[in-house]
């Protein structure tokens, strides 16, 4: 089978997953999100607590993925766009962001989502490309409703709002403890003199985080897969590939 590859984007500057671009066609206008138009690509979302292993199971996937014939498409929230990256910024790093408010960072997240989906997600899966993104709305669910207590009905109307039509096909939850989630931050590298905001919260959060993920994929069992995320990389990469690997071709 020939080896699949990457979406190289227009406006795109060092070959990363990462990169902050926009995807311009046409074709593709906001109300693909509600004429029923069916996209013929893949999409598999990665949700979990921080350092919980989602960049490094996503570019093992993407590559498994690639070497199967497929192309891939990866990107991340909040992200994913030039907007979405300044949005990213804000509500990670920025000085700016430090007293931000849980409703203003709500809708913070919403903004960056509503354009990653309408100019990177739908155009992407349109063309039949697999794409991979971490992070969605279930962490808004989870961040925002759950943990921070706003409140649950306005955060699933403006995820909603967001996103459109627009659901995974699939959703890895990768969950950890909350103690060794602490342990692995702690190790995790960052831009010198910018601490993440979204890392620094209390105990409690994360163990609230976490129970949040669990009992969305309890509610929704077809379309999560909780995976214990404690373990070697190589194993979780296994289990993840089991669950994907029958979706190729379909």
């Amino acid at each position: 089978m020939t080896p699949g590859r990457r979406r190289s984007l227009p406006g795109s500057h060092a070959p990363t997953p990462w990169a902050g671009v926009e995807i311009r066609n046409s074709k593709f206008e906001f109300s693909l999100l509600d004429d029923g138009v069916m996209p013929h690509g893949v999409f598999i979302t990665f949700e979990g607590s921080e350092g919980c292993g989602k960049t490094t199971q996503i570019q093992r996937l993407s590559a498994r993925l690639e070497k199967a014939g497929q192309t891939v498409l990866v990107t991340r929230e909040p992200g994913g766009t030039p907007l979405g990256e300044s949005i990213r910024h804000l509500l990670k790093f920025a000085d700016e962001g430090r007293d931000m408010t849980p409703e203003t960072e709500l809708l913070l997240f919403a903004a960056s989502r509503a354009q990653l989906v309408r100019r990177v997600i739908e155009p992407a899966l349109g063309e039949g490309t697999w794409v991979i993104a971490d992070r969605f709305m279930d962490s808004t669910t989870v961040y925002q409703g759950v943990a921070r207590r706003l409140d649950r009905e306005a955060v699933r109307l403006i995820n909603e709002f967001a996103v459109g039509a627009r659901r995974p096909d699939l959703t890895f939850v990768l969950d950890v403890d909350h103690e060794e989630t602490r342990r692995r931050l702690l190790r995790r590298p960052r831009p010198l003199g910018a601490p993440d905001r979204m890392e620094q919260m209390p105990p409690e959060f994360y163990e609230a985080v976490r129970e949040g993920y669990l009992v969305l994929a309890r509610d929704e069992p077809d379309r999560f897969r909780v995976i214990q995320a404690g373990r070697s990389v190589e194993a979780v990469e296994e289990e993840v590939w089991e669950q994907v690997r029958g979706l190729i071709g379909k």
